[in-house]
């Protein structure tokens, strides 16, 4: 049976790496966050006190190895040989990880490293333009979309502890959304041939069996 390239494309707090994670488990393909990659970038500037413009993300991006494993508890982010995956969900990596993602130095390292991740197929791949340029072939590509506020209070709830309000969270994805959409390189975008699924009020497991039946289709019309 073909292994097929499922894209899921959104904004923040859309529900794209918890539904993606479980689609990959229940089909025993391989997760991709790509968002994960970005972030550990963003951090790496953040604690080097690097400059968040293009001729110093340049060069730091020469320097530093981001690398997502898989493990038992899910794919884990290593950025030099060292595990951030906890740290990179932060408040300052996330407040900052759209002026680094836009950068197109920064892109162009992290794109090919996601195509290589997929070229054989078999993988569940999460971010803002999967569907659109790191995979405008794939066979099934899926925009998640949901209100902001719910997003808001998903993102307040994956962080635990934190000193930030949901209403605080829903200011920075309001921030976030209109950075990722108005970037010029690789802005946010629904691809034309990309299913919408609106997850406001859907739960995870909604969610994941609309998007396992969309890829039944695909496997099954592919073979």
């Amino acid at each position: 049976m073909k292994k097929i390239i499922i894209a899921l494309d959104g904004p923040a707090g859309s529900g794209k790496s918890t539904t993606a994670r479980l689609v990959a488990e229940k089909l025993g393909y391989t997760y991709v966050d790509t968002g994960a990659m970005y972030r550990a970038i963003t951090l790496a500037a953040l604690e080097q006190n690097i400059q968040l413009e293009e001729t110093p993300l340049t060069e730091l991006v020469k320097t530093i190895e981001v690398e997502l494993r898989q493990s038992p508890k899910g794919q884990r982010t290593f950025l030099n040989g060292v595990d951030v995956s906890e740290r990179i969900r932060e408040t300052d990596v996330t407040a900052n990880v759209s002026v680094v993602s836009a950068i197109s130095s920064v892109r162009q390292k992290m794109v090919l490293l996601q195509k290589r991740l997929g070229e054989s197929g078999g993988i569940v791949m999460d971010g803002r333009d999967i569907g659109t340029v790191v995979f405008p072939q794939a066979e099934l590509k899926v925009f998640m979309v949901a209100d902001i506020r719910k997003r808001a209070a998903r993102r307040y709830a994956e962080m635990g502890n934190t000193n930030n309000s949901i209403e605080d969270i829903a200011a920075l994805i309001a921030q976030r959304d209109i950075l990722d959409s108005t970037r010029e390189i690789s802005p946010l975008t629904k691809a034309d041939d990309a299913v919408e699924i609106d997850t406001s009020d859907l739960t995870i497991q909604q969610q994941v069996e609309m998007i396992l039946q969309l890829a039944e289709q695909k496997i099954s019309s592919s073979c």
